[in-house]
């Protein structure tokens, strides 16, 4: 049986804070073997001194972005939607706003992986037992409304829950179907959590089968870009199709025999 609930008792975080005992003290007496710890990012962020003025926002966007997907402008300014240095596609590179002090913003961990793994092995080497940790944030999808939690970061347990060659319920052969249960696992974590409500850590229970210690971390959920048929953003196709048209306006005159 599945069940989930959040952590109460975790205080304001602030940058240099030992989080990992921060999350023990609040987990003490809660956690079983198998469990799988949700973390969000936002309190590992500002652990970590993730954090810049508001001012500097749009600066700190474009220090995090690798590749920009697509813009639009509006009254309130310009969203941008970019690839960031973790690979993930997201509006704002995913330096958020919401849920740090006024006149600040939050950057995304360095390495969510890595800090997924640190806060997995302090809290195992504590409580004597086995547990999987993920470290969520908060994506909006393409072709579909509103938001949800994702991993983004993750130690101990499998992110991917590879079916493929085994068989569904008529017998037939899963060729493709490998379901994203880091991603669904972060979803159910937020339902308990909530975006306002100062409860930042979920616990979920009753999926100790997922559980590796070697397993990769977020990173395998980035689809590689050779494989992704949607990769190209409206920015990339716009500049694309605007070379193309000038190349071939100049090529033109030479078919013709004619200098441009």
């Amino acid at each position: 049986m599945l069940s989930v609930y959040a952590a109460a008792g975790i205080p304001e975080i602030s940058p240099g804070d030992d989080l990992a005992s921060i999350l023990g003290d609040a987990l003490d007496g809660l956690l079983a073997d198998g469990d799988i710890v949700a973390v969000t990012s936002k309190i590992v962020s500002k652990a970590e001194g993730r954090v810049v003025k508001a001012a500097d926002r749009e600066q700190a966007i474009t220090d995090e972005t690798v590749r920009l997907v697509a813009s639009r402008t509006h009254r309130n300014g310009v969203t941008r939607i970019v690839e960031n240095r973790l690979g993930m596609v997201a509006a704002a590179a995913g330096v958020d706003a919401s849920n740090t002090a006024l006149g600040t913003v939050l950057l995304l961990p360095v390495d969510p992986d890595a800090s997924a793994r640190a806060l997995r092995l302090s809290l195992e080497n504590r409580f004597g037992i086995r547990i999987g940790v993920i470290i969520t944030d908060t994506l909006g999808r393409a072709w579909r409304e509103g938001q949800t939690d994702v991993t983004i970061g993750g130690s101990g347990v499998r992110l991917i829950d590879d079916l493929r060659g085994s068989l569904d319920s008529q017998g037939r052969t899963l060729d493709v179907t490998t379901p994203a249960v880091g991603d669904e696992i972060a979803a159910a974590a937020d339902l308990v959590k909530g975006k306002a409500g100062g409860l930042p850590v979920a616990v979920v229970r009753g999926l100790k089968r997922l559980l590796d210690a070697d397993a990769p971390g977020a990173r395998v959920l980035i689809r590689p870009a050779a494989n992704d048929m949607f990769r190209q953003g409206s920015a990339e196709a716009w500049r694309e199709g605007y070379e193309a048209g000038r190349a071939a306006a100049l090529a033109a005159p030479l078919a013709e025999g004619h200098t441009p």
